[in-house]
């Protein structure tokens, strides 16, 4: 975060569930960024990155006591896979990462390096 901070960025994570059920996440596992609420998948939908849960995968989380439409307040069953995007302040698309397997991310590493590059344009542009 420090890192991310003094290169003039923030860090915002989007999430399906409702601003109620965001909060309860954030403070349980002590994040320190903003997470904000895109209810009905909105967002996730203009990224193109929502998929359904096959009807087998809905009862497997209803099984685990997972109640997705009251978590997300979404009857879908729909879902957002995880993506990272670097927007400029001009809301460019500077960067993108999204992959269909969930525990692959992109490496901090090289979300610093194109944040250094973005800073490194607009400086040049000063």
């Amino acid at each position: 975060m420090p890192e991310i901070e003094a290169l003039g960025a923030s860090l915002v994570a989007v999430s399906p569930q409702t601003p109620d059920n965001s909060l309860t996440t954030a403070e349980k596992n002590e994040i320190k960024f903003e997470v904000l609420s895109d209810a009905g998948n909105q967002v996730a939908r203009q990224f193109g990155l929502v998929f359904p849960l096959a009807d087998a995968v809905q009862s497997v989380y209803q099984g685990f006591g997972i109640d997705l439409p009251a978590v997300n307040a979404d009857d879908s069953y729909g879902l957002p896979m995880p993506g990272t995007f670097i927007i400029a302040a001009d809301g460019t698309i500077r960067l993108a990462f999204v992959d269909a397997d969930y525990t692959r991310r992109l490496e901090p590493s090289e979300i610093l390096n194109s944040l250094r590059e973005l800073k490194r344009e607009k400086a040049s542009k000063s």
